[in-house]
């Protein structure tokens, strides 16, 4: 079972949440946090292996409290909890370490699809949604650019055609087929990738690309 922390200051959000998610049969929501500060002390109490975080609360917000659980010792995978009128913050989120967001829209099975990849190491990264808010709200200044082209000059060849395709959204399976690579073998270079570049996430890969304006 997946262990999973909701945070959402409304009651009925966080209900809804629940149902959905234990419906799945392979996750167990094991708890609930109304503010940023209830949402750190249930992960240091329950030791849940993802959390679901909305982005505005009253009191500690999503973003801080974000910051707070991804400095604790074994952090569990953050997903950020947003509506449209919000996405100016998430990619604030993603840099700190989460590793994506959900609309609270989300189609039911497409909320247990994304806890389950979370939870199984990789990153939120939605072609349709997510690529299009990091573009929208990452800060491009010409300094943070030429940082990022800079890090990205560092890479092989290869290794540059995958986190340009790991930017797009495309899953291992899908830049294999598109670099006619076997899945393991782009997993390989994934994972040497963000080595290389001191990376926690494909979310900060991409966030890069976007940085060095080549995505």
């Amino acid at each position: 079972m997946i262990r999973v922390l909701v945070v959402d200051d409304e009651e009925l959000v966080r209900s809804g949440l629940r149902l959905i998610l234990e419906a799945a049969g392979d996750i167990a929501v094991v708890g609930e946090a109304r503010d940023g500060v209830e949402a750190v002390s249930a992960v240091r109490r329950l030791r849940p292996e993802v959390v679901l975080m909305d982005v505005r609360m009253p009191g500690t917000d999503g973003l801080t409290a974000a910051g707070r659980v991804l400095t604790e010792p074994q952090p569990p995978k953050v997903i950020m909890l947003t509506t449209f009128d919000l996405d100016e913050y998430v990619h604030q989120a993603l840099r700190l370490g989460a590793v994506g967001f959900l609309l609270k829209d989300t189609p039911p099975r497409e909320l247990a699809a994304a806890v389950r990849t979370v939870a199984d190491g990789q990153a939120m990264l939605s072609p349709s949604v997510t690529k299009r808010l990091i573009a929208s709200y990452v800060d491009r200044a010409p300094s943070r650019a030429e940082t990022a082209r800079r890090q990205l000059a560092t890479l092989t060849g290869r290794e540059e055609d995958v986190i340009r395709a790991l930017a797009r959204g495309l899953s291992n399976a899908e830049i294999g087929r598109e670099l006619r690579l076997t899945e393991a073998t782009v997993k390989a270079h994934v994972s040497r990738v963000l080595a290389k570049l001191g990376l926690a996430n494909r979310v900060q890969a991409a966030i890069l690309v976007h940085d060095a304006d080549l995505g």
